[in-house]
């Protein structure tokens, strides 16, 4: 793309590749600066390469728009360096680069000085799988995971790309895991924030290693067939001095009106949705993990606290239609959706959105947002409610578990058990579960048992498969040390066999969008804490899944189900005390079902009987 295009699409907001062009475009003999501040009176490079002279390499305004451009000879490869910026009130800010690629090592601050061609992926055969697969029709089982506490060396320090990548691969394809969801990894400043408050958008975070790195990361997790998911976050941004907050003395990116500039409780700032350079930056930065890091698919975060204009205010201004709805938030988002499928095909993305907004994931074409999937947040809040409480009193809460299936099909969901809630007082998932000891490990078991079996893909947060007992801490490694317990390595072979059965029958995860895939045989007992339904796959092979879930057995339990010979695939508990066929006549089936247990039967197909 030359130049005259480039720029011109950037201030079109129709750039998506405007990392090509601006930042520090790196070549050996020569490296071309360019940065977008069309407020400021001046644009310096310092760095490096001239001693941090403020006034050695001045910009030139090369647009009206706010362009400056600088090119400076021999410029080493990782070379630090910022942009001092003029304000209109004279005054000399120091802001890292936009779009750099890589940065220093918190708590420095300096952009580094690039050369984004320097891997070659060997992944040629998974891409071109990729763009044939339908998702929608495939096993997706997520791991999500912290790159930083989710293992590390024995003196504390943290695993680089590389090492999480032949670590996680392996542990992810050992466990039965299709994908790998890597909290966000674009540069910010505080570690408590996880990776939600963002300074550096193009600049995957140094604390692992570098882009060429990240790169090994995703190459090796897809040479071991595993996709790689990332968080991404264009809802907001942090307000450290020297990132995107008032970056040339104005509200550039940031919204210029107050009522719509800031999320105060995140203290952060909002982007200008409606401005064209920032479509062409967002764009840009997700097609970035996408194009460069042939990253499979990205989750976006806080989706409604980009939709509504009341979101987290109290002071707030409707729209032209006199709604709530950021409408140029709802547009960009739909560009995306459209720009990532149409130069992506088998790239998914997914909706952190946590209210009944419609249509999230109905095509963009059929007047959706175009996400093709988003995570169930009613379900996780009602079940985890249910599962919390003791036994004794969850047929009070049976609703929790039926009402979602009143809206399953309304949107693509995943099912999302996720960092959120084993952190600030929520306690662990394992330690959720109410009474004794024993008690937890076989609640849990019966909770992912029923979560396996339930409409929608899959997600998990590391440590849910070995029964982490206290909360998740980002600054400390994973109690892998539980594996010396024998309940937690139960735990742990048990949520990989459940894993490769969800692999292995088409029945848990082919229908996931409509009624063709479930069918209640009692939702009602709430009495016994008893659910029993059907997953049903189109070739036949059914699966029955019959879920106690009181503190208490039922002896010669009855349902009504079809016909047929049946085999038990699953038990959750007294595996041997339950019957491994059984023949179904008159409709009626008769079994001993033990508390707190998940129990799936095969419907065995003629052909096999």
């Amino acid at each position: 793309m030359d130049n005259s295009l480039a720029i011109y699409l950037f201030h079109q907001g129709t750039n998506y590749y405007s990392y090509r062009f601006m930042g520090a475009q790196y070549s050996p003999d020569k490296t071309v600066f360019r940065v977008w501040a069309p407020n400021a009176m001046a644009v310096h490079v310092v760095g490096d390469f001239n001693d941090w002279n403020l006034f050695s390499h001045q910009m030139v305004k090369i647009t009206k728009e706010g362009l400056w451009e600088a090119t400076i000879a021999n410029v080493a490869e990782y070379a630090h360096y910022q942009y001092a910026i003029l304000t209109k009130d004279k005054k000399w800010i120091y802001k890292s680069d936009p779009f750099s690629f890589h940065s220093e090592l918190r708590p420095k601050v300096a952009s580094k000085v690039y050369n984004l061609d320097n891997y070659r992926f060997q992944d040629h055969e998974w891409m071109e799988q990729r763009k044939k697969n339908d998702h929608h029709q495939k096993p997706m089982n997520i791991y999500e995971v912290h790159l930083g506490s989710w293992r590390r060396y024995a003196d504390g320090n943290v695993f680089d790309y590389r090492k999480l990548g032949d670590e996680l691969s392996k542990y992810a394809k050992e466990m039965g895991y299709t994908h790998l969801e890597i909290m966000p990894i674009y540069e910010y400043p505080l570690d408590e924030s996880w990776g939600y408050q963002v300074t550096g958008f193009f600049s995957l975070t140094s604390r692992y290693g570098t882009p060429a790195d990240f790169k090994v990361f995703v190459d090796t997790c897809h040479q071991a067939g595993i996709g790689v998911i990332v968080d991404w976050v264009p809802g907001h941004f942090c307000k450290d001095a020297h990132g995107l907050i008032e970056f040339d003395g104005s509200f550039l990116y940031e919204h210029p009106d107050p009522t719509r500039r800031e999320h105060k409780s995140w203290g952060t700032r909002c982007f200008d949705y409606g401005r064209p350079e920032i479509q062409s930056f967002l764009v840009s930065s997700a097609m970035y993990l996408l194009e460069e890091c042939h990253v499979d698919g990205l989750r976006v975060d806080a989706v409604a606290s980009m939709l509504y204009l009341d979101y987290d205010r109290t002071e707030w201004h409707p729209n032209s239609f006199g709604t709530n709805i950021n409408l140029e938030a709802m547009a960009f988002i739909k560009k995306l959706n459209q720009i990532v499928h149409e130069y992506h095909p088998g790239v998914i993305t997914v909706a952190e959105e946590s209210t009944t907004f419609p249509d999230i994931t109905k095509s963009v074409s059929d007047g959706g947002l175009g996400f093709d999937y988003k995570w169930n947040m009613g379900w996780m809040n009602d079940t985890l409610t249910y599962f919390s409480n003791d036994p004794i009193y969850r047929q009070y809460l049976h609703n929790k578990i039926t009402f979602q299936m009143t809206y399953i099909y309304s949107e693509h969901f995943i099912l999302a058990l996720s960092h959120d809630e084993v952190v600030h007082g929520k306690k662990s998932l394992l330690n959720k579960m109410p009474g004794g000891y024993e008690d937890k490990f076989f609640g849990l078991r019966a909770y992912l048992a029923y979560m396996m079996s339930h409409p929608g893909k899959k997600l998990t947060f590391m440590g849910y498969e070995f029964g982490q007992f206290i909360e998740w801490n980002e600054r400390r490694e994973l109690d892998w040390l539980l594996l010396q317990y024998e309940s937690h390595r139960d735990l742990q072979t048990f949520v990989k066999y459940l894993n490769r059965l969800y692999l292995q029958y088409p029945a848990l995860y082919e229908n996931d969008t409509s009624w063709d895939g479930f069918c209640w045989v009692n939702p009602d007992d709430a009495g016994h804490n008893v659910f029993s339904y059907y997953r049903l796959s189109p070739n036949n092979d059914d699966i029955l899944v019959i879920c106690n879930f009181s503190g208490s057995g039922w002896p010669g339990y009855e349902l009504n189900v079809d016909n047929g010979q049946y085999e038990l695939i699953l038990a959750t508990r007294g595996f041997d005390d339950i019957p491994k066929k059984t023949k179904v006549k008159n409709n009626r089936m008769k079994l001993d079902l033990p508390p707190l247990c998940g129990i799936y039967y095969r419907k065995v197909k003629r052909k096999d009987v």
